[in-house]
């Protein structure tokens, strides 16, 4: 099964700094139809503005990732992490017992879009820790780049949860294929672009659940980049 949840459905905030779409409950867009999906509990798409970001809060148990798609994001953290992330490059940060953290677009010209996905971690009160990594785009054409697991599998950033993330970039004409074991789940969150999956057609924003479904086919006519879970 494939359930689709469309970009224009998502809860919206413009705070004039920011602009954000959430594809489940965050904040106060609250939609007790769309809390989580297994173990990913946060798909935020964040617009921010040039100067602009978000001031030293708190975090505790909970994995959080961030994929920048255009412009850079300034993050420090209670760990002594200070780091700027860029398109390209993959963010893991794991709260466990409690971190701070900020976050700012450090351009006064440029906005930032970026996603950042939370996903409940598969133990508590872990140690705090901090990962980013750059993954060579070439990895990612017309394939299924692994950026997240478990184990830290191929050279991706290890996550505390049974969750796979993949990045693919899907050229015009090309088609791509993924396997579910049995007893897995999906969510493919469409980056850029447009995909059709198993004959469902998506657009940017445009997530979907899936649910018994052994294999996914996408197939892109103008090209498209999207992000994958492989989820227990």
């Amino acid at each position: 099964m494939i359930r689709v949840r469309k970009a224009h459905e998502r809860g919206h905030a413009d705070l004039g700094w920011l602009k954000t779409y959430h594809t489940f409950s965050f904040a106060t867009y609250q939609d007790p139809k769309h809390v989580h999906f297994r173990a990913l509990r946060v798909m935020n798409e964040d617009f921010v503005a040039p100067g602009q970001g978000f001031g030293t809060h708190p975090h505790d148990n909970m994995e959080i990732v961030t994929y920048v798609l255009r412009g850079a994001l300034e993050h420090k953290d209670s760990m002594g992490n200070g780091e700027v992330l860029r398109p390209g490059e993959f963010q893991r940060m794991s709260a466990g017992t409690g971190i701070t953290h900020s976050e700012f677009n450090p351009s006064s010209t440029e906005p930032v879009h970026l996603y950042q996905i939370w996903l409940f971690p598969d133990k508590r009160d872990v140690a705090p820790s901090y990962e980013q990594k750059r993954f060579d785009q070439e990895g990612r054409k017309n394939n299924w780049q692994l950026v997240a697991s478990p184990d830290a599998a191929e050279g991706s950033l290890r996550i505390n949860q049974d969750a796979s993330i993949f990045l693919a970039n899907i050229d015009a004409g090309q088609e791509l294929q993924r396997r579910f074991a049995d007893g897995r789940y999906g969510w493919l969150q469409v980056l850029r672009g447009g995909v059709s999956v198993n004959g469902t057609q998506l657009e940017t924003g445009d997530g979907v659940a899936v649910s018994t479904e052994p294999v996914i086919s996408l197939q892109s006519v103008a090209g498209g980049e999207v992000m994958l879970f492989d989820l227990a």
